[in-house]
């Protein structure tokens, strides 16, 4: 299984489109087979699905992610996991030992003029 996680330097990014990159793993067996980092390539409705699909991944795993983006991941077949925070590393232990858990998203990306490609903040708390 891959996980593409949303990465911001050695933690999890807030929002999953505006993340620098994203860290993917490949879990066998209950271990890492192998992990890259890949830079985002960019914020585009609809893009990143396909791209991270295109990687291989099955899971996103992000801080927060807005309700159309998570049905387009849904839609690639890709499940996601928001409201996870923390370090990269802790992240993947946590993962590989089944015992990572996610909540709501910790992003409120709001709705109207200004959200969407235009847009460069979120509007979670840092």
């Amino acid at each position: 299984m891959k996980i593409a996680i949303s990465t911001d330097g050695d933690f999890v990014s807030p929002h999953f489109g505006r993340c620098p990159q994203f860290t993917l793993v490949d879990i066998e067996n209950g271990k890492v087979i192998h992990r890259e980092t890949v830079d985002n390539p960019g914020h585009h409705p609809g893009f990143l699905p396909q791209f991270l699909k295109e990687k291989g991944a099955s899971c996103i795993i992000a801080g927060g992610m807005g309700m159309r983006a998570q049905e387009l991941f849904a839609e690639s077949g890709i499940d996601s996991l928001m409201g996870v925070e923390g370090k990269i590393d802790t992240v993947i232990e946590q993962l590989v030992e089944g015992k990572l858990e996610g909540g709501e998203s910790i992003c409120a990306p709001g709705a109207g003029k200004g959200y969407g490609v235009d847009k460069t903040v979120c509007d979670h708390e840092d």
